[in-house]
């Protein structure tokens, strides 16, 4: 690498590294500040009561086995269908792609709704039984229990790990697989000794990647948990919030995130030299129609499993929309385009769409264009300090909204950053929600181009944005679009910080959504189970056009002629 290309590197790097220091770390270092310096002098009081007291140890114990429980259990289910999307053909194969991808951006009080309406005491699941065997009781109790937010973690988690296991699946030479069958070796040896141990990092990632979401899992145990069951992220929302104690607040903040970028740093290390990614396009088509009955037995089981995982809940939300009191109507829908002067709402209900859709496309293009400086300056570097930068771009993933939603009002409500008032607060957060999507969809696509590519472009005289827009640019566009395609996915239904930086007149869809459930009323909540509705086939059809009119970039191993 020449001068001029490294120093142009490392200014495509001060972009979002300038982003996140000024949206992120000066906010959550004000809150650290407030917490270790609460009167302007050093008092680690806090730190001390999170170890002295048995309340604060065991919520960090529940926090972790939860989670280690619901990672596990995700895996359990999620690698069976990971080899069934590598592996084989099957008609509707984009349109389950496409679905799997929803319940992974809405928002936790859409999920929590769409739980309730299939499980809940009066869940359309509960009502069909009691009509079927004529009980007077709901037969299915689950709800505030342990079992219901661990379905919920699945049902979030599940499309994580199959479309990161499955694509990396999918990439692996088909060569060292056939090899091994050559040699004798049965198709349960072939994978234990073969297909198995080129999978872990994979596995692995996709295993670290969970685990941190349900770490920090919020709005499902606040919702569906209860108030028996307290996780760290609860705990902070629960000292903030309801107590107004920003210090304790803080130093569990500081606790989650010490933890969190300990989790990132490996997941760095594992991606920096393996083709990891949440839509990494595959080097091999390999996949084949289902034959045998083994075969067909494993693709219709895992479907029929991801339909009553994932399509169930959705299914129930769409029903839920359009069932009135007197049988199927439309009038949820229609009612949103109508304004209540005496409502709740600063805005008609319709006009929070628009706020939704503006804001989206606001902070899609700001994420692609941070993700895009950073995995530019980040595919050519191989060292150390690497896998920490990775690492530390992607911590915003693993952070508390809650904790970000405070830091903005402390840390951004005075000149020359006074933002409380402003529109550009909003897409701001939302692209740092969504950048860290962004980066692992395009670098690990930017790491698979042969240098030697760049090589040869550079000693035919092509200047380093010729080499990107003739070499990068063409063999990653697909990457760069998902990513685009995911920040507005991702914006759309962002519910936790926009509960704290949005203003009456700029609510968002998933802000009108908690509003109309927290208000009593029929017509509240049908309009809420609208609302979702609207927001979910958004996503869905976004993430199904793309994998259907989208094109696949020309294998690297293959340079374009």
């Amino acid at each position: 690498m020449n001068g001029r290309e490294l120093s142009i590197r490392r200014l495509l790097f001060a972009i979002p590294l300038a982003f996140l220091a000024l949206f992120y770390l000066y906010p959550l270092t004000r809150i650290a500040l407030q917490s270790l310096f609460p009167a302007g002098s050093w008092n680690p009081g806090q730190l001390s009561a999170l170890t002295d007291s048995p309340v604060y140890l065991r919520i960090l114990w529940f926090t972790i086995w939860q989670a280690a429980l619901s990672t596990l259990l995700t895996l359990l289910f999620a690698l069976p269908g990971a080899l069934v999307f590598a592996r084989y053909r099957f008609a509707g194969k984009g349109l389950f792609l496409a679905l799997m991808t929803v319940p992974f951006v809405l928002p936790t009080v859409v999920t929590a709704t769409a739980f309730r309406a299939l499980l809940g005491p009066s869940g359309i699941l509960n009502e069909g039984l009691m009509a079927l065997f004529s009980l007077e009781q709901p037969p299915i109790r689950i709800e505030q229990s342990l079992i219901f937010f661990l379905l919920a973690h699945i049902f979030y988690n599940y499309s994580l790990v199959l479309r990161l296991v499955s694509s990396y699946w999918a990439g692996l030479n088909p060569s060292l697989t056939a090899a091994a069958q050559l040699l004798g070796a049965s198709p349960w040896q072939t994978f234990r000794r073969v297909t198995l141990p080129l999978l872990l990092p994979a596995i692995t990632a996709a295993a670290l990647l969970v685990f941190i979401f349900c770490f920090t899992s919020f709005g499902i145990i606040l919702i569906l948990g209860g108030p028996g069951y307290a996780t760290i992220e609860v705990e902070i929302y629960r000292q903030a919030v309801q107590l107004y104690n920003l210090p304790m607040a803080a130093a569990l903040s500081l606790v989650q995130i010490g933890v969190n970028f300990f989790l990132m740093w490996l997941h760095a290390r594992l991606g920096k030299n393996n083709r990891l990614g949440f839509f990494s396009d595959s080097r091999h088509d390999v996949t084949k129609e289902p034959h045998g009955v083994a075969a067909r037995l494993l693709v219709a089981g895992n479907l029929l499993f991801l339909s009553l995982l994932l399509l169930s809940p959705l299914l129930a939300l769409v029903l839920r929309s359009l069932r009135g009191d007197t049988g199927l109507t439309l009038a949820y829908y229609r009612a949103l385009g109508h304004f209540d002067q005496e409502s709740i709402f600063f805005v008609a209900p319709l006009t929070a769409v628009w706020n939704s859709l503006g804001f989206a496309m606001v902070a899609m293009v700001l994420a692609v264009l941070l993700g895009l400086a950073a995995a530019t300056a980040l595919a050519g570097e191989r060292g150390r300090a690497t896998s920490f930068w990775d690492a530390l771009l992607m911590l915003p993933l693993a952070t508390s909204a809650v904790t970000l939603g405070f830091g903005y009002i402390i840390s951004l409500n005075r000149p020359p950053v006074d933002l409380r008032d402003s529109l550009a607060l909003v897409p701001i957060a939302h692209t740092l929600v969504a950048f860290p999507f962004v980066l692992r969809c395009i670098l690990p696509s930017l790491r698979q181009i042969p240098a030697t590519l760049r090589e040869a472009a550079t000693l035919l005289g092509a200047s380093p944005f010729m080499v990107w827009r003739r070499v990068d640019f063409p063999m990653s566009r697909r990457a760069i679009l998902v990513g685009a395609v995911f920040a507005f996915s991702i914006s759309m239904g962002e519910f936790g910080a926009s509960a704290f930086v949005t203003r009456p007149h700029t609510a968002t869809m998933p802000v009108a959504i908690f509003r109309f459930l927290s208000q009593p009323g029929e017509m509240n909540y049908g309009q809420a189970m609208a609302m979702s509705t609207i927001l979910m086939l958004v996503t869905c059809a976004a993430f199904w056009l793309l994998g259907r009119f989208s094109t696949t970039p020309t294998p690297p191993n293959h340079p374009p002629t």
